[in-house]
């Protein structure tokens, strides 16, 4: 591997945001399920900044939401980067990906829980 000269300051931060930016962009092409939950926090977003009375509750709202986005789009790099490796099957590429669909389950939970506890008392 040959050695490149590490980028700093504004040229770095701006190839950091166009390389997350394609990773969105995959992520919205590819994954189904990441195109819903998209839709979801389209509404669930203002809806939670809205909604919320002080500004905690705000950001636990709004952040309950972009958690979802997180882990999936954690769960899609796990589950690329194994069907990567290989698309045979394999016990630890099954648990990878089970475990991976798990946090999204978690991260959908912990969401349900917060807008339960602020919006219900």
């Amino acid at each position: 591997m040959q050695d490149r000269p590490k980028l700093s300051g504004m040229r770095r931060l701006v190839l950091a945001f166009v390389n997350s930016w394609q990773g969105f962009k995959g992520a919205f092409r590819f994954e189904a399920a990441f195109r819903q939950e998209v839709a979801l926090a389209v509404v669930l977003l203002p809806l939670g900044a809205w909604l919320g009375k002080t500004p905690v509750e705000k950001a636990l709202l709004v952040a309950s939401v972009l958690l979802v986005l997180i882990v999936e789009l954690l769960n899609t790099g796990i589950e690329t980067v194994v069907d990567r490796i290989g698309l045979e099957r394999h016990e630890l590429s099954g648990l990878a990906k089970d475990v991976g669909s798990t946090a999204v389950l978690l991260s959908f939970a912990v969401l349900a829980v917060i807008w339960g506890f602020l919006l219900l008392g």
